[in-house]
């Protein structure tokens, strides 16, 4: 009887896998149509993955674009410097949570339904910016485009992973980081337009991002989800009929087969897979080398710079707004350019050399762009008329400029003549109405027939080149390095049972510290001054060089399988074994001498 059984159910099993088969391939008189199909399919992925990238470049407009509006906004809505703050971080806030659980809803609604869901939260942030009528709702539509980012930024990655073939895996994945990149330029550029509008023009700004999140989830109705997630959920069929579409036919049978071992393995090893990450030694070492690389990216100020750079430049003595904000877009197209300079380095350089160099042309570069906030406190204009009716307010009490500056509260007023700077004063901002009140009361503080000039948030100075200079050097190189190498290193250093949750992880760090940073910022500025805080951040870049000098192993032209080996031991030291240095991670025991066979189960 149960010979019988056995028998039945093989018969059926070939008889559903005979017919899942049919499925993909249909009968043909002729197989002549093959390389159509295979020249279809190659396009059909790179359409998958613009698609999908469109959620990156959502990702890199909807960050970059608070920076030229924010000098709009901080003016029109006379925005104190925890409101400038709040507007930007909130976003990254929102991010970090939805970012959370981004996994759960990855494995509940699968990744095409996420990027629908992604892609309709950003129409409505959208929506909700270009409408908003006070700042109150300006921060709730920026909260709302960060939920669409938390989700995108994980699963975008994910969903073309997923769907490419093993050969383009890593060039259509970058195509996302370029995407992200590319949206900071292009924001940059919109900030740059719809500043000569000048009052409203901020609406333009935050509303335009409508246009791409309306385009990818039209173009998302259309596309299939992600075989692997359709056969996590026993839907093999379904999983069938989109590897089919995706593939052209060819190769199906054998590609299904390894995604079903792979999901079957999965399943068995199914747990709590932080505390196994947690409980095995080169896995948690590699979790420690992933999110500190996140970490120090964060912290080497990447996103003071991305968020705050038309702010920056104002502060540097850059004193029309639009050129500002034009030049802001000119540190963005470094950026982008950049980028793609470290995509043609990595497999040439390596990623320890390319994290190492970049780390120390950034800390040279902050160093360059705190010297140019020094040279302009050292020669900032002195306050040569002290007003009498600025009661209750401690603008008079500023002997010059950049102490003004620094007070939110407080503007510039002064007469300059072939660059001298002569009856100058600092009086207060009437945060009840528009500039125009400030101005006015300039106009009335300063003695001179020659028209008074208003600063506010910045000093007439002579430096600002070298604000701008090491600004582009900045980016220039970062952007190659510490800009993409966190995520390339993450993507390697987990064996497969840990690598989503262990690049999750590493994810969340980054997003936490983003929140810090952005959210600190122009407070770390008014109580450590510009220059203090560029020092401050070119300090926690040397400890970020020598965590790496100390602990990133090359991973370089190792097979997946291999890349663990490097992590198989207890203490992190520099070899020598070959030409050139690299780390290495050796096991040892309490007394520092090479461990028995009994101590090799740490690395297990």
């Amino acid at each position: 009887m149960s010979r019988h059984m056995i028998s039945m159910g093989g018969r059926r099993q070939k008889a559903v896998d005979d017919e899942e088969r049919t499925l993909i391939v249909p009968p043909s008189s002729s197989g002549g149509d093959l390389p159509d199909q295979d020249a279809s399919a190659t396009g059909f992925i790179y359409v998958l993955a613009f698609f999908s990238a469109l959620g990156g470049f959502l990702f890199g407009y909807d960050t970059g674009v608070v920076s030229g509006a924010m000098l709009l906004l901080k003016e029109e809505m006379n925005l104190s410097t925890l409101w400038q703050e709040l507007l930007v971080s909130s976003t990254v806030g929102a991010a970090a949570l939805s970012a959370l659980s981004g996994g759960f809803l990855n494995g509940w609604l699968g990744r095409r339904v996420c990027i629908l869901l992604a892609s309709f939260i950003f129409a409505v942030g959208g929506v909700i910016l270009s409408a908003a009528p006070d700042k109150a709702v300006l921060l709730v539509g920026r909260v709302t485009v960060g939920l669409g980012i938390g989700i995108a930024s994980m699963t975008v990655p994910v969903y073309i992973a997923e769907v490419s073939p093993p050969n383009r895996r890593g060039q259509l994945v970058t195509i996302n980081s370029l995407f992200i990149t590319g949206g900071q330029f292009i924001a940059s550029v919109i900030d740059g337009v719809f500043s000569y509008m000048g009052r409203g023009g901020w609406r333009y700004m935050l509303g335009l991002s409508v246009l791409p999140a309306v385009l990818q989830f039209v173009g998302f109705l259309f596309l299939p989800e992600s075989p692997r997630w359709l056969l996590a959920k026993g839907r093999s069929q379904e999983a069938r009929r989109a590897l089919s579409r995706i593939r052209g036919d060819r190769g199906v049978d054998e590609e299904y087969a390894a995604i079903r071992t792979s999901v079957e393995k999965e399943k068995k090893g199914a747990g709590l897979v932080i505390s196994r990450i947690l409980s095995h030694g080169p896995t948690r070492r590699a979790l420690i080398v992933g999110c500190s690389l996140q970490m120090f990216q964060q912290l080497a100020g990447i996103n003071t710079v991305m968020y705050y750079s038309a702010t920056i430049l104002q502060m540097a003595g850059v004193r029309d707004v639009k050129q500002a904000i034009w030049l802001t877009a000119a540190t963005s197209a470094t950026n982008f350019v950049f980028t793609l300079v470290g995509v043609w380095l990595v497999e040439r350089v390596g990623r320890r050399k390319l994290t190492l160099g970049s780390l120390m042309g950034t800390g040279l570069s902050l160093t360059l762009l705190a010297v140019g906030f020094l040279l302009a406190a050292q020669h900032s204009p002195p306050t040569t008329l002290h007003p009498v009716d600025a009661q209750n307010s401690t603008c008079r009490l500023y002997r010059s400029c950049e102490f003004c500056m620094l007070d939110p509260d407080c503007g510039f007023c002064y007469r300059e003549d072939d660059s001298r700077v002569y009856n100058s004063s600092c009086v207060p901002v009437n945060q009840a109405s528009t500039d125009n009140a400030a101005w006015g009361r300039c106009s009335n503080q300063t003695e001179a027939t020659a028209s008074p000039m208003w600063a506010y948030n910045y000093c007439p100075t002579s430096y600002s080149w070298v604000v701008i200079m090491g600004l582009i050097l900045y980016l220039a190189f970062f952007a190659p390095g510490m800009g993409t190498m966190p995520w390339t290193v993450n993507s390697e250093i987990y064996p497969l049972w840990a690598r989503s949750t262990g690049n999750a992880w590493s994810a969340g760090v980054n997003w936490i510290f983003n929140v810090l940073v952005s959210l600190t910022f122009l407070h770390v500025a008014r109580y450590l001054t510009y220059y203090g805080a560029f020092f401050m951040y070119t300090g926690l870049v040397a400890v970020g060089l020598l965590f790496v000098q100390g602990c990133l192993p090359e991973t370089k032209g190792l097979p997946l399988e291999d890349v663990e080996n490097l992590f198989a031991g207890r203490l992190c030291s520099c070899g020598s074994s070959s030409a050139t240095r690299d780390v290495h991670y050796v096991r040892v025991n309490g007394r520092g001498s090479h461990p028995s066979d009994s101590d090799a189960s740490d690395a297990e």
